[in-house]
């Protein structure tokens, strides 16, 4: 059986790397942001620019005129919600499906917001990745066009650090630079090795 591990934490937490480092070890990894911006180019920019008209150009969603569609206005992102979960959901349940087919052991949804819409319900055991706020918030700032005001905004969509790491089976901190996170990633690979694909409860987690 194909044992599904839900990758998620905060922004600028270094959840990106540490997916980097699954695929790295052969591990398949689902990425939903690498998806939805796929479907901005595709199939659900025409339904995107429907409901939120000036947002396409070319055929392509234009996320920064999306972004200032739906920042601060939940109605709105919800209407965005409501139409790029369902694709995601469409992709992610195809790669399930394909992995299971192929005899795969282990795969990774690597899903931000995983623990805020419910996700780790479709999951055996969930990674939070994690790094101390001084750290998570340089981060942060040092991207180009990124402002204490987004970050804030950011912040408040996402379920707090402290929060998320209550529901995690397994930490990866990459508060102590990478090869120390590549360690606790093989530490993970180690536990999962050859586990049959049943939720793990919480309440028995082993943190790397």
């Amino acid at each position: 059986m194909t044992f599904t591990l839900g990758l998620t934490g905060s922004i600028g937490m270094g959840k990106s790397t540490t997916a980097a480092f699954f695929r790295a070890r052969g591990v398949p990894v689902h990425d939903a942001d690498a998806c939805v911006h796929a479907l901005y180019r595709g199939r659900a920019a025409s339904l995107i620019g429907a409901a939120f008209p000036g947002v396409v150009r070319d055929g392509v969603v234009d996320r920064q005129r999306l972004s200032a569609a739906v920042v601060g206005q939940p109605d709105a992102l919800k209407r965005l919600e409501g139409i790029i979960h369902p694709l995601v959901r469409e992709e992610e349940e195809a790669i399930l499906a394909n992995s299971r087919k192929a005899g795969v052991g282990l795969v990774v949804l690597d899903i931000p917001l995983l623990l805020e819409t419910g996700g780790q319900a479709r999951c055996d055991a969930v990674l939070v990745v994690t790094a101390p706020a001084e750290v998570q918030r340089a981060r942060v700032l040092a991207r180009p066009e990124m402002t204490a005001e987004k970050f804030a905004a950011i912040l408040a969509r996402q379920m707090p650090d402290a929060q998320k790491r209550r529901h995690a089976h397994f930490l990866v901190d990459t508060g102590a630079g990478l090869l120390a996170a590549q360690r606790q990633v093989s530490s993970i690979l180690s536990a999962l090795a050859g586990r049959p694909g049943h939720r793990l409860p919480v309440e028995s987690a082993v943190h790397a």
